[in-house]
């Protein structure tokens, strides 16, 4: 098995049941549990995706930068007042019967979580202007329907931040859409609690970044709800629950605060880096085709862990390794 089929396989864990991997993830139950119950345990790989790809590269150490930046986050967002529970119950190592903890073979990029039902949408917060919202504000003035002031460049700061969501794609880009939309389908107190909570945490997050020198230039997460709650109930807007990963490299845009320059690509830590060389004449490859992105090559490689380990050095104050 080459070195991008181990990152890509998921690991045979004692007491675990495996349930599915995303692009990043890989997800199990206890085995001892009937299926669809019980804890999840959330493994992140070293997997790096780009364009709607897994590449066939594997970034080491980025599932575990992933986790513990994840992890200092959610305790960091509760400190400073966050007004909505974690999905985290635990990154300590267990027992291989899957009883309590996480197994030891994926100590350091696991964490066992309490299950949910997530929202069919991504919550997304920008403060500032670049990516698909650029491409959206260029075309139509607006992003998701938020109508902006003329004259924004990329890389420009927003006068406040913005609630942009977006649909979940199965096969494909997601897409931004206003928030009526997402009115529509989770019902405007679901949804009108989601969009508070995503800009609340943006808000959190971009002050704590900005006096480590670090722009949170915009932000997604994930929110959930207890297995078989009620979306028409009102009660559902109190229930939700921030899960997945938050405010990591691979959900954030993070820019160095100084070298901000609007009306440029901005220097980042975080995966950037790969889109921008896929994008490149080294790559030779065509987006437009049918071909799937290249191996990245080992500079490249190097070059993105380095961007991940800084941003979560920077970020927390610790060292990495």
């Amino acid at each position: 098995m080459s070195a991008a089929d181990a990152a890509e396989a998921p690991v045979e864990l004692p007491g675990w049941r495996h349930v599915r991997s995303g692009k990043v993830r890989d997800l199990y139950e206890p085995a001892s549990a009937a299926p669809g119950t019980g804890d999840l345990l959330v493994v992140a790989s070293d997997r790096v995706s780009a364009f709607d790809h897994v590449l066939p590269s594997p970034v080491p150490d980025k599932g575990a930068v992933l986790t513990a930046l994840s992890l200092w986050w959610f305790e960091r967002l509760a400190d400073e007042g966050l007004r909505v529970p974690d999905h985290v119950l635990s990154a300590d190592v267990g027992p291989d019967d899957a009883s309590a903890g996480v197994p030891a073979a994926v100590a350091g990029r696991a964490v066992r979580c309490r299950r949910l039902e997530m929202l069919p949408v991504e919550c997304v917060a920008r403060g500032y202007l670049t990516g698909s919202g650029l491409l959206d504000y260029r075309a139509t003035g607006a992003v998701c329907g938020v109508e902006l002031p003329p004259g924004l460049v990329d890389g420009s700061r927003l006068e406040a931040p913005v609630f942009t969501p977006a649909t979940k794609a199965e096969v494909g880009h997601d897409e931004n859409v206003p928030f009526a939309v997402v009115a529509d389908e989770l019902g405007g107190a679901l949804a009108g609690r989601a969009r508070e909570i995503t800009l609340e945490l943006y808000a959190l997050g971009e002050r704590v970044a900005r006096e480590r020198g670090v722009l949170l230039a915009d932000t997604k997460i994930e929110l959930g709800l207890p297995p078989g709650t009620d979306l028409a109930d009102p009660a559902a807007a109190d229930a939700l629950v921030l899960a997945d990963e938050v405010l990591t490299p691979d959900s954030s845009r993070f820019w160095d605060a100084a070298s901000w320059e609007p009306g440029r690509a901005q220097p980042s830590f975080d995966k950037q880096f790969v889109r921008d060389w896929l994008l490149s004449d080294a790559s030779g490859w065509d987006r437009g085709a049918d071909a799937p992105p290249p191996p990245l090559p080992d500079d490249v490689v190097a070059a993105t862990r380095g961007r991940y380990v800084e941003a979560y050095e920077r970020i927390t104050g610790r060292r990495w390794g």
